[in-house]
């Protein structure tokens, strides 16, 4: 395969991985406290005029857009939405995750879990919640302290990362890990709204102009393709003639 033509089919598959993003972009704008992630390849590549240009091989990694979404109110006392930035913590046997999904339960046991049964993490550990009190008695104030029938009850634990968020890993679920050297420190200026989900940040007219032009432009690149093996052909020919 000759230079150009591996350059091509490099810009193609990450076209296609542009592509995998904007759809799961796309599939996810009514999921709770979701954050679309960027690709900026085709908009690099759209701003070069010669399709045979190498810089358009580069690798360009895969970020995500942590603006804040809009709050919706939702009405259930376990429901929190963050505003500004940071993220609730919740606890796995592997280590801490990080997610801004505040969709949140009581276990059989009374302790505060996500909607996958792990503990939502608190300033001491898990939060539990005392059986003589109903989930209608369920207070959290704006910095994530708990109380139950007016009774201190814990406190949610949250973290920011900074100038470092880029650096968390997706693990699914809409959750995120730490990587080695980032450390969390808690928000200075985030509050939590009791009663009300964050909703996602993906805009679909913005996802849809961005999959028009990756569409755009990995067809083009196909053709181009389809011409060199036209040429190829024809030299072959004259060769052998």
């Amino acid at each position: 395969m000759s230079d150009i033509a591996a350059q091509i089919s490099s810009k193609i598959s990450q076209l296609s991985q542009e592509f995998d993003i904007i759809t799961n972009n796309m599939a996810n704008v009514s999921t709770v406290g979701f954050k679309r992630r960027l690709n900026d390849f085709s908009k690099i590549m759209a701003d070069k005029l010669n399709p045979q240009d190498p810089a358009g091989a580069q690798d360009y990694p895969v970020t995500y857009d942590f603006t804040q979404g809009s709050l919706n109110e939702a009405g259930r006392k376990l429901d929190f939405a963050l505003c500004g930035k940071g993220f609730f913590a919740i606890e796995t046997p592997d280590g801490p995750l990080y997610t801004r999904n505040g969709v949140f339960r009581l276990d059989r046991d009374g302790k505060l879990v996500d909607s996958q049964g792990r503990f939502v993490s608190g300033q001491s550990g898990p939060i539990s919640i005392p059986p003589n009190i109903g989930i209608s008695q369920i207070n959290v104030s704006q910095d994530g302290s708990i109380s139950g029938n007016g009774v201190p009850v814990g406190k949610l634990k949250l973290a920011d990362f900074g100038n470092d968020q880029n650096k968390l890993v997706a693990v699914g679920a809409n959750c995120f890990r730490m990587t080695a050297n980032v450390k969390p420190t808690e928000p200075k200026e985030t509050t939590i709204r009791q009663g009300a989900l964050e909703g996602s940040n993906v805009q679909i007219v913005e996802e849809l102009v961005d999959m028009m032009m990756v569409s755009r432009l990995y067809e083009s690149n196909m053709k181009f393709i389809g011409v060199q093996k036209d040429s190829s052909q024809s030299l072959m020919n004259v060769a052998m003639a």
